[in-house]
């Protein structure tokens, strides 16, 4: 048997590739939508993909069960299981609590996980050729290295109300009767790893075992105890804030994404081309630069995609596929590095990337507007109806912040702007924790109009001004009562 794991860094997201070497016969489990990848895996092993299958209705990406289904005539499996409300609304072979899937001498066999979303399959494999019994366990977002799968994403994301309790309720029986039944030995490939939305204390450990977790995962003393309602609590205490795309990804992933099918490669645009759909809206610019050479001058109304590592999070963040049609020209040096960027792109459903230039020269500039921390009083206090914005997560807030900051995170700002002041009611300054995410943000909302100040370092370097000038006022009151006891 062979199993790989296929990682994308950018969303923390893994899929797996299954394959029976006796028949060359290969099963892809949550595959993302560029699928090159798990082509080219097949192809170096000599395997054909015949199954395609996911574990849930995804939140966090866009997945690619069917586009890799259309590509290679696969046949597609997603869970019927879930309930009329949690049914898939494209056409594929359904699975079940029990049902089974032969692929040469392994067998895949669905396990109805419950918790993380209603539908939630996870896949027990069992290698044939060696013994018969189940020995790999493909849990998707049911259980993480340390970690569970969240179960507020639907009343965070998807506009439920109150799902979180019956979720985490379904958690805590699927870990009693779906994996603690398990042998220890069965070891275990989770759908994420560290970084992950999807959970609050994801392990960075691409995989882990039954009896591992048993032993050392934070819930493992509540089940063993049985203790519904503490593993309930501290489930559901403290989880990340949920990114505002995953709404639209859940969408799109229940009816079906959109088939991308063979695609082009992106063109070049000359300046002037650039510069006439900027002016009439049809483009818009995604500045890949860092943020230092972006405080130095881009184009007004760029967006802000800092790197390529973390190219899907951030444009799914910043743009809206769904309010804004404009084509999508990245800054990249040709035609191969902006196809990359399209990768990333269409993870996140984002289509709608049609070319690239090289350079900025020749295109209209501006310097975005910063505020150094030891500043920042003194601008508010001659702005005073500017608004102190945090985009960091919650968590992060709650741990310390600049004062009078609200918090809305990065990924929330351009689809929560009811929760900001209105476009002409003064300033922004923005901050995260060291201006990365800040950045994303704050190009987002200048797009849109608003007027945007950057807080230079962002919490990170206000927190070691602040820190430094506490210090420098207690050592003059210390010098001060020296000279005082002197005299």
């Amino acid at each position: 048997m062979l199993l790989e794991r296929i990682y994308d860094e950018d969303l923390a997201q893994a899929s797996y590739l299954i394959g029976c070497q006796a028949t060359g016969e290969a099963l892809v489990v949550d595959p993302r939508r560029d699928i090159r990848q798990y082509l080219e895996l097949a192809a170096h092993h000599g395997m054909r993909i015949t199954v395609v299958a996911e574990t849930h209705i995804h939140a966090d990406f866009l997945s690619g069960t069917r586009e890799l289904a259309a590509a290679t005539g696969a046949t597609l499996y997603v869970s019927g299981e879930g309930g009329e409300d949690w049914a898939y609304g494209f056409d594929a072979e359904l699975l079940r609590e029990g049902d089974t899937i032969a692929l040469g001498n392994i067998t895949v066999s669905a396990r109805h996980t419950p918790g993380h979303t209603p539908e939630h399959l996870s896949y027990l494999v069992t290698d044939g050729a060696f013994t018969d019994e189940p020995g790999y366990y493909l849990t998707g977002d049911f259980v993480f290295s340390g970690d569970v799968g969240r179960p507020d994403l639907l009343d965070e994301a998807a506009g439920a109300q109150d799902t979180r309790f019956a979720g985490a309720k379904d958690l805590f029986a699927s870990l009693k009767e779906a994996f603690l039944t398990l042998p220890d030995h069965v070891q275990v490939y989770p759908g994420h790893g560290a970084g992950s939305a999807c959970g609050k204390a994801l392990g960075a450990l691409p995989s882990t075992t039954v009896g591992y977790e048993r032993k050392f995962a934070w819930w493992a003393t509540y089940l063993a105890n049985n203790d519904e309602q503490g593993f309930i609590d501290e489930l559901l205490e403290g989880q990340p804030d949920a990114h505002a795309y995953f709404a639209r990804m859940k969408r799109q992933n229940k009816v079906g994404p959109a088939l991308l099918g063979e695609r082009s490669a992106p063109r070049s645009f000359t300046a002037d081309e650039l510069a006439r759909g900027l002016s009439d809206g049809t483009l818009a610019l995604v500045d890949t630069r860092p943020v230092d050479q972006v405080h130095a001058g881009t184009v007004p109304g760029a967006l802000s995609v800092p790197s390529l590592g973390k190219a899907a999070t951030h444009i799914g963040w910043a743009y809206d596929p769904e309010a804004d049609d404009a084509g999508l020209v990245v800054l990249a040096e040709d035609a191969q590095a902006a196809a990359e960027y399209g990768d990333h792109f269409v993870r996140v459903g984002v289509d709608g990337l049609v070319g690239y230039t090289p350079t900025l020269e020749g295109l209209p500039a501006s310097i975005p507007q910063t505020v150094a921390p030891a500043e920042l009083d003194a601008f508010l206090a001659e702005h005073d109806s500017a608004v102190l914005v945090d985009v960091r997560n919650r968590t992060e807030h709650s741990e310390g912040h600049v004062p009078g900051s609200r918090q809305l995170n990065a990924g929330k700002v351009l689809f929560y702007q009811d929760e900001l002041p209105a476009k002409d009611a003064g300033p922004l300054v923005t901050y995260c924790q060291s201006g990365v995410r800040n950045a994303v943000a704050a190009a987002a909302l200048r797009r849109t109009g608003y007027d945007v100040v950057e807080l230079e370092g962002s919490y990170a370097a206000w927190s070691a001004w602040n820190t430094g000038q506490d210090t420098a006022q207690n050592t003059t009151t210390v010098q001060n009562e020296t000279s005082g006891a002197a005299r």
